[in-house]
Formats: structure tokens, sequence, C-alpha cells
């Protein structure tokens, strides 16, 4: 210890230290303790940095909102606007009720804004603060180049040049926020008085989860809405919700805390339910932008009413500004619903090693051979046993599912996605129809022709899928060129169009021209749904469906071809109709001349002196006979060429029919509106029709 204190010191354990005579000594001490603090900090720090921290759902989705659509403002609009929409639609469907649902979007003034959160305006006091001021030289350079310009274009209008329009001058900064009021109304099942705030103020919890085939896309619906919401506004949601049969309506105003991913509850309470509603209304302000985005909220309302015919749907947007406001009205077309989607299982060769292990933690099963009968489709009791056989002797059917070691389910795993299993059927899936599809394109587009295809259940890695397709010719509002409409579980997808399948076939796979289609000049519309209980979407935004599966590529080419073989049946028939009619058109454009020549050449005839020997038979000599007593005249002939060329088109026709094996009047369009009330009926469906019959 004394060593240790000497050399510490500098030398022997008694002796002074003259601190006079060695300044750099004591400095280099000082220096060494400073460094000590500091490395004190440094560590304190690094201790602090490597703590580890955790995020919620909520904050995760709050940081990373792109991921659910909420890129800017006015995509932000849209997205909320859709989402309502679809869980509108999900709540009247799951009760079997036809959807009716009003959307309202309401623009809101930032002083109105302020004045419902209790903000007072205030005037600017330091201009030069603010992002969009201009200063004095800046202003002078842009009303000196505007005066160059309006200078040039004067020059121009005096030659006869083109004049060009005044480019408009985008003011610097951000601009003002703008807000909206989004609410959407349904008559769907409602929601349980008590489990509203948890449904809609607690990230990923909902009922949708689990294997089927759904609109969703994260399980977010809301929730993202009232995450943008206290983002951009600060303000809550107010939710207005009734079930069936149920003499109160809950009212439940809320926002979510972030960082725990829990509801906070602002007020909840009944209120009578005297008109015996049942349904929802949310109720959310956002920040938003009407104008980026108007053309893809109205085209998403409209696509959105082509796959659901048998909804109704009434959007409003109200403003201040009277030219504003808008109001549309989506009629209802039919009352045929497609089946509501079922749960399914899971096929053996779809899942991973971590889903066996949840499969196998939520069993009620015991043992092995019961674990693989009940939990997977198209596993029988023998071809279980097969299975269990072939895992090795460690495996018997009898053996505790709970009791299995990790080797034990790599090598199930592994079994799984090595043997052969039957696809799975289609039948859990709830395709929109081609009867729907068909009603749908004609209610929006109005086309002059429209041939629908629904091919039947295929499957992808395990995941059953069914596309249906339609293409229709003319229309109102549609482009002259292919015109394209992608749907995914009956939902519209109107972002990132370019590198999706459906696009890509439509653009580069199909031969228009073989089909008699003109690919530039025709109004072509192309409408593709594709349903499964896994959308292989692509993009952190899913917004549209991947060209490298080859079993949806192909099933997308083969429902657009089938579509396009019934549309050349039809353009032929058309255009062999056109044939005929130009054909009889110009026949009888002759007429006149045939006639008028026959009657000069048979006046001639009949004014001849008669022959010494006959040179007609009897028939000819009364026709002259005829001639002479005007009895037969121009107009004669040109009757009578007519009838001819009409029982000659007439048979052209029966023969060209008999050939092709079609007999067909032509038609009339007719339509029946629905019957109110409610009756007991029997449906036979059809895909071009539906045959109601009521006893």
């Amino acid at each position: 210890m004394d060593s240790a204190v000497d050399e510490a010191t500098g030398g022997g354990g008694s002796a002074p230290v003259d601190t006079k005579k060695k300044p750099a000594a004591a400095a280099k001490g000082r220096a060494t303790a400073g460094k000590g603090k500091a490395g004190a900090k440094a560590d304190t720090k690094t201790k602090e940095s490597s703590l580890l921290k955790q995020k919620s759902p909520a904050e995760f989705f709050a940081e990373n909102k792109n991921i659910a659509g909420f890129d800017n403002p006015g995509k932000s609009l849209y997205t909320t606007m859709r989402e309502l929409v679809e869980n509108a639609l999900d709540s009247a469907e799951s009760i079997s009720e036809l959807p009716d649902i009003e959307i309202t979007i309401e623009e809101i003034t930032k002083s109105k804004f302020n004045t419902m959160i209790g903000l007072v305006d205030r005037e600017r006091v330091d201009e030069a603060l603010y992002d969009d001021f201009e200063s004095d030289k800046a202003r002078e350079k842009r009303l000196a180049k505007e005066a160059r310009f309006q200078e040039t274009q004067a020059k121009n209008a005096a030659l006869g040049k083109k004049v060009k329009e005044a480019p408009t001058v985008r003011a610097k900064g951000r601009g003002e926020a703008s807000f909206f009021r989004v609410t959407c109304k349904d008559n769907g099942r409602g929601m349980p008085h008590d489990d509203i705030p948890n449904m809609l103020g607690r990230v990923l919890s909902g009922t949708k989860y689990g294997l089927r085939q759904t609109r969703g896309k994260f399980g977010l619906g809301a929730k993202m809405a009232l995450i943008w919401s206290k983002m951009s506004t600060g303000l809550p949601i107010d939710i207005k919700s009734a079930m069936k049969g149920q003499n109160y309506i809950s009212f439940c105003r809320l926002d979510i805390d972030i960082h725990k991913n829990v509801p906070h509850v602002h007020l909840h309470e009944k209120k009578a339910n005297k008109d015996h509603w049942h349904g929802a209304e949310l109720q959310v302000v956002i920040e938003g932008n009407w104008t980026t985005h108007r053309s893809r909220i109205l085209h998403y309302m409209r696509q959105m009413a082509v796959i659901t015919p048998y909804a109704q749907f009434l959007f409003r947007f109200l403003s201040d500004a009277a030219e504003k406001n808008l109001t549309i009205r989506f009629a209802r077309r039919t009352d045929v619903m497609p089946p509501v989607p079922v749960q399914t299982k899971h096929h053996p060769s779809a899942v991973d090693l971590l889903l066996i292990k949840r499969l196998i933690s939520e069993t009620t099963k015991q043992n092995l051979l019961q674990f693989l009968q009940h939990e997977f489709v198209n596993i029988s009791k023998p071809h279980a046993e097969r299975l269990i056989g072939e895992m090795g002797p460690d495996f018997s059917p009898k053996m505790a599912v709970k009791s299995l070691t990790s080797q034990q389910l790599v090598r199930i795993h592994q079994l799984f996605r090595q043997a052969k299993f039957d696809d799975p059927s289609g039948n859990c899936l709830s395709p929109a129809g081609e009867y729907n599809l068909r009603l749908g394109i004609i209610k929006e587009l109005h086309p002059d022709m429209v041939a629908t295809h629904a091919s039947s259940a295929q499957v992808f890695e395990g995941h059953p899928f069914i596309v249906e397709a339609g293409i229709s010719i003319g229309g109102k509002d549609v482009k002259h060129g292919i015109n394209i409409f992608r749907f995914a579980n009956r939902i519209p997808l109107l972002f990132e169009q370019g590198a999706d399948v459906i696009t890509r076939t439509a653009l580069k796979r199909i031969n228009w021209s073989s089909y008699k289609i003109n690919q530039q000049q025709d109004k072509i519309g192309v409408f593709v749904s594709i349903v499964s209980t896994k959308i292989p979407f692509k993009g952190t935004g899913k917004e549209y469906i991947g060209d490298d599966i080859t079993e949806i590529s192909s099933a997308v080419k083969l429902a657009l071809k089938q579509c396009c073989l019934q549309l050349k049946s039809k353009i032929v028939k058309k255009l062999q109709a056109r044939e005929r009619q130009d054909r009889k058109r110009n026949l009888n454009r002759y007429i006149p001349d045939v006639a008028r020549a026959f009657m000069e050449t048979l006046v001639e005839i009949a004014d001849e002196s008669p022959p010494k020997r006959p040179r007609y038979d009897k028939e000819d000599e009364e026709l002259l006979e005829k001639v002479n007593s005007q009895e037969v005249t121009e107009m004669t002939f040109r009757d009578c060429l007519a009838q001819h060329v009409e029982q000659v088109d007439y048979e052209m026709a029966l023969e060209y029919a008999m050939q092709s094996g079609v007999s067909e009047e032509p038609r009339e369009e007719i339509y029946l509106n629905s019957l109110d009330g409610s009756y007991k009926f029997v449906d036979f469906q059809s895909p071009l029709f539906v045959f109601r019959f009521i006893p």
C-alpha cells in the first residue's frame, strides 16, 4: 500500500511535493481528471443509448404512416374515406343487409377549425418570419418577368401566332393546412357498447383476423384515420352505433394513446333509439387536400359502385364555396348479394414453422393424428396416418401434440413442403359474381357491348383464388384506348397501376387486333377482380399485385381471352349486319335507275310495229299490253325490285344463322325493379341472369 502511494506521489512517502517547480505535471493531472469526468459522462450516455426500448403498434404506424396509405394530406383524405367505406360494406354484408352508405366530406376553413378548438386567430406581426414572405427585390423580379411575358404574347398576337396562357405562379412555402370533417354512416351490424373503445382505439385489434377473404390490408381500418387525426388536428373521433333490436344508441368520443396503444375515452354514453336504427356512424376531422385527390376519390366511388351494384352510395362534398359543393348518388341495381366469406383452415403447403407452433399452442386436440386431421384442410384420417408413418420412428398417432420437440416440428414442416396434397377448394371465397360484375359495368359505363368471365378456383402457394374479368366496348366517360379497372378482394386499386399483373397482361399479353378490337381507337374497359384468402400485394402500400406469380398471371390472361372471344363473336355479327345493310343500301340505290331502264325498254318495244313473226311469249305480250295501258309503271318495277332485295337479304341472314347454329331475334333490354317489402323467394342463378321465384 505504501509503495503504491509513493508511486502515485512521484517519490518518497514523506517528501513534500514542490508544485511551483512542476507546473506541467500539475496541468497534466488536472487534464487527466477532466478526461476522467468526460469519460464518465460518455459512459453514461453509452449506457443510456444501449437501453432496450420498445414501440407500441400505434407508435410504429404513426411514424411509418406511408405504409398504411397516409403519405401526404391528399392521400390521407382518400385513404380515410376508403377505410370508412370498406368497414361500412363489411358491416352490412356480415348481416346480409343490402348496404346503404352515406359519405360526407365537409371542408373546414382555418378560422372555423380554430373556433372548434378554441383558438383565437391572430394577425401576422413579423411578415419576414413566414415561409411565403416575398421581399421587395423578389417581387420586382417577378413583376418584371410577368411584364416581359405579356409583351412577348402581345407581339405574337399581332403576328397571328399562338398566344400562351400566363403560367400560374405558385406561392412559395407549404401553404395553409386544409381541414375536413369526414362522416360515414351505414346500416350494418353496429358495435357492442362495451367493445367500441377497443375496436377503434387499439391498433391491431379487430374481428377480421383469421384465414379468410377480407377487404382490409393491414387490419387498421378507422384506427389509422384516428391516428392521423391525432397527428394533424388533435381532435378525437365520434362514434354512434346501434345493433339490430337495440333500444339505445351508443355514443363514444375517443382518441388513442399513441405510446401505450390504448384508447383514451372522452365520453361514452347511451341514448334512446327512437327510430330503431341499426348501424354505425363515424366522424373524424383530419388535415387533407381535396384539390389534388378529388378525381381519385370520385374514381374510387365509381369503381366501388361497379363491383358492388347491390349497394347504394350517397356521396357529398360540402364547402362554404357553393360552386365546389357536390352530390352524387350511386343507385342500387340489384338485391343479389355475394355470399359472406367464411373462415377456413390452413393448407399444409402454405404454413411455416412459426404458424405450426401457434396452431399447436391454440389447438384443443390431444394427439398428433387429431391435430393433423382437424387443424388443416385436405388431410383425411388415412392421409394423416400415412404422413405420421413417413415422419419417422419418433412419431406416433397417439403422441401428445404439445410434447413435440423443436426438431420434430422442423421434420413436420419439411414433410409438409415436400408431400403432395389436394388443392384447397374455393368454397370459402366470395367473388362478386359474373351477374353483379356485368350489372355494375352496364350501370356505371353504359357500354355498347360487354363480356364477362369467371374462372374456377385455382391455387398459389396453398391459397385458393378466383379471377373474374369483364371487357366493355364504348360507354360514357371512357377514354379511347385501354382503361383498366383493378379490384382485389372486391376493393378498387387506384395507385401504382403500371407494375400490376392486370395492367401488364392487358397491355402486353393480349393481341387485341386478333379479336377485331382496335386498341388505339376503341373505348375499351378492362375489369379484373381477384379474390383470395391471401392477396400477394407488392410494395409497402399494398396497391398492386406482382407480376411474378405464374398461376395468377396465367389465370388473368385466360379470363381476358375468354371475354375477348365473346366480344369477337358479337363484333363479327355486328360487322356482318353492317355489311348486309351496306349491300342492301347499295342495291336500293340502283333500284330507281334499273326500274327506269326497264320501263324505257318496254315502252320502246311496245311502240314498235307488230313483227311478221311473233317474237314474244304470251306472258310477254300481256306485259307489253299492261305497259301500253299504264297498268304497269316505273313505280311497279321499283316496288318489285325492293321486295326482291328484302327477300334476298332475309334468305342470306337465315342461311348465316343456320350455318352458325344460332337463331337470334332482336332483343330489348328489360330491367325489373326489386320489390319492396320482405318476400320468401328462391334464386336460380346463372352467370348472365338471376331468376327469382316468389311463390
